[in-house]
């Protein structure tokens, strides 16, 4: 049985700003779609393809605090730099994945890799925030670098294209992600005329983006840059490009629980945010310059 579509949530009329290099749209929760109503996805920033200018100074984000979940990047254009208050650092080059678990705590910022910034090009990517359940709300901050490399690959037949999994499992092949809960993530790429056809838990919160192109998905055509919300019923997805797409597909256990949040902070009840920020304040989350 195939999902219905709940809703088709055009592109916002207007970005907004994460620091100074993230030009983002925000579909959760910002589109009217509550974090529980895509419990475990939190957040979804969608940086559409922007041209960013030569600078000597990296445009991004400087420190801050996270707590509670894990932030996921996924980049498509462009290069990010990024460190933390553990001493992990790296580059994410497109085709990458950062899957930073904050847990108990961390510090963190992102910026433009410095040769990036320097010639500029198109920016896209996505960031996703992935709630933790509350017995591992308080596990050591960590992170996955994933690389394009690491990715698992379905190459689809008669040339339709290739799916990427990052998380979770499809046709016997598993992502490298190594998640709380069970969540799927597959970043798919379709040519002109392909199609994808796969089955995700009827229980789960399903959504779909089109980073790229526009797609038929379920018998409703769907343009670029809109977020579909599956109703959580059925199993099956389908998907048909009528021109070169790239899609993102998520799919996740709902975890049951409060949900508090404040800024960088997602815990069970306000109690426990009130303790994040002092935690925080009192520089339990390490140094960070």
């Amino acid at each position: 049985m195939q999902k219905n579509i709940e809703r088709i949530i055009e592109k916002p009329a207007k970005p907004g700003m994460v620091g100074d290099g993230f030009r983002v749209y925000n579909f959760i929760p910002g589109a009217n779609i509550s974090q529980r109503r895509m419990s475990p996805f939190l957040m979804l920033d969608f940086a559409a393809a922007f041209e960013f200018g030569p600078s000597n100074e990296p445009r991004g984000v400087d420190v801050h605090p996270h707590k509670g979940f894990e932030t996921v990047t996924i980049a498509y254009k462009g290069s990010v730099e990024h460190n933390d208050s553990t001493g992990n650092r790296g580059i994410i080059n497109p085709g990458d994945v950062q899957w930073m678990t904050a847990g108990a705590g961390i510090l963190h910022k992102e910026f433009h890799e410095t040769e990036f910034s320097k010639k500029g090009g198109l920016f896209e990517m996505v960031q996703l925030w992935v709630n933790l359940p509350k017995k591992d709300k308080s596990t050591a901050a960590h992170y996955q670098p994933i690389t394009a490399a690491d990715m698992g690959k379905i190459t689809l037949p008669n040339d339709a294209g290739v799916v990427n999994v990052i998380a979770g499992q499809v046709n016997d092949i598993k992502g490298p992600a190594k998640t709380y809960t069970p969540v799927n993530m597959l970043d798919i790429k379709l040519n002109k005329g392909g199609s994808f056809t796969t089955k995700v838990d009827a229980t789960h919160n399903t959504a779909l983006l089109i980073i790229n192109g526009s797609a038929e998905v379920n018998g409703k055509k769907v343009n670029e840059h809109s977020f579909v919300l599956f109703a959580n019923d059925g199993e099956e997805i389908n998907i048909t490009a009528p021109e070169d797409a790239v899609i993102l597909l998520l799919s996740g256990e709902p975890i049951n629980e409060p949900i508090a949040s404040y800024g960088p902070f997602v815990m069970n009840t306000q109690a426990e945010i009130y303790e994040a920020i002092e935690e925080f304040q009192n520089g339990k989350y390490g140094e960070l310059v």
